[in-house]
């Protein structure tokens, strides 16, 4: 079931798919809600693809920034305070966004018992902002800086830097970097253990704002439906995933799941 009315038009589609997916969430043990840039987005956050893309309008990225990190990890962070400048841009929108209806409504759900967890692949730390508790972020979060060893997350505010490049202050073996994980960087073992459990526990997942096309995250909700659980795809665009999911609500999260929540509490 699809809605396809633009946003905003209570219509008798938007009503059906609103309430098939407020009964999907209410009859589903765990939900699981697998987040992309797209509800970001709805913050003001730049998006890396598309025609208004960072990536588009700047170039593609290095893709041996794990690479030179390895090789010389006093010079990477030597060119950290380099490399924020090269992206003010996003920097100013990481610094200035706040949450949006989306991640309350993810909130609310976390509050009500329905929405079991949240694994996210933005790393603005806006969920945390929102209120959401259960977070698993595969990507890392820009607001912390982490042991590459033994996965350790500090702050990044307050973390002394007296020498480069910084050792782990909890295993003392380890180098620490930017939670954010590079092009090149393996997902964090801890950040990938949980996706795993939380994806084999699931029977309705949640598609929010993901364009469906970065892995592991987009393989996620494929392992769900194989295992027979469903799929509520949020999402103004189609991706790969449409044909999988059971519902689609086809509008921004900032103003479907709202609604979603509505329907829920109604029940309740």
């Amino acid at each position: 079931m699809t809605l396809r009315e633009p946003p905003g038009e209570r219509g008798e589609a938007l009503e059906q798919a609103i309430e098939e997916a407020a009964r999907l969430i209410a009859a589903s043990r765990h939900v699981v809600a697998l987040v992309g840039a797209g509800l970001s987005a709805e913050s003001g956050v730049p998006t890396f693809r598309g025609p208004e893309g960072l990536w588009t309008k700047h170039g593609e990225p290095d893709l041996r920034d794990y690479e030179r990190f390895v090789e010389d990890p006093k010079r990477w962070w030597e060119m950290r305070r380099d490399r924020a400048n090269r992206l003010g841009e996003l920097v100013q929108a990481l610094e200035t966004a706040v949450p949006n209806p989306g991640h309350l409504a993810l909130r609310d759900m976390e509050e009500m018992g329905r929405l079991k967890h949240i694994i996210t692949q933005n790393i603005d730390n806006l969920h945390q902002l929102a209120g959401s508790q259960a977070i698993t972020e595969i990507h890392g979060n820009r607001t912390k800086l982490r042991c590459v060893l033994c996965n350790q997350r500090w702050p990044v505010e307050g973390f002394l830097l007296d020498e480069l490049p910084p050792k782990c202050p909890d295993c003392t073996a380890g180098i620490v970097k930017g939670d954010t994980v590079m092009f090149g960087e393996p997902i964090p073992r801890d950040a990938l253990d949980d996706c795993i459990n939380q994806s084999q526990m699931c029977d309705c997942m949640l598609l929010v704002g993901t364009s469906a096309v970065v892995y592991p995250a987009a393989q996620f909700p494929v392992d769900v439906k194989s295992a027979g659980g469903s799929l509520i795809e949020v999402n103004p665009n189609e991706t790969p995933l449409t044909g999988l999911c059971d519902v689609v609500l086809r509008g921004p999260a900032g103003e479907t799941l709202p609604l979603v929540v509505e329907k829920l509490r109604a029940a309740r």
